[in-house]
């Protein structure tokens, strides 16, 4: 793992005119996120999360470059998560049991979500 964050070798164009996302949209895709995982933690059969991390707060400090990575980040939660509740809607509709699958693609999620939320995290360069 790099110990420099990436803005010593990005070009030095403007991220965020070049399509850096806009943090408010971050955050209401991160919310529609967790009203998924709500879905499948019902089928996973555990209890409902006291309270998500605290997405809004790390994304308005964020540099351009931790909001594209966030944003894809998100972007392929979404995509995980759409193609997991899918298959759980199968079997749910063929009456098999969910709990275990659902449970492994919760261990996914929250995986992935760390990771999104460790990209946010990045202490000032000294």
């Amino acid at each position: 793992m790099a110990s420099l964050p990436p803005e010593p070798i990005l070009p030095l164009a403007d991220p965020r005119r070049d399509g850096a996302p806009a943090p408010a949209a971050l955050v209401a895709q991160w919310d529609a996120l967790h009203a998924c995982a709500a879905t499948l933690g019902k089928l996973a059969q555990i209890g409902p999360e006291a309270a998500p991390p605290a997405f809004g707060r790390l994304v308005q400090s964020a540099r351009p470059w931790q909001l594209t990575l966030a944003a894809q980040g998100l972007e392929d939660i979404t995509a995980m998560l759409a193609a997991g509740l899918a298959a759980l809607d199968t079997l749910t509709a063929r009456g098999q049991a969910t709990a275990a699958p659902a449970l492994a693609l919760w261990r996914e999620f929250h995986a992935a979500r760390a990771g999104v939320l460790a990209a946010l995290d990045v202490p000032a360069a000294a």
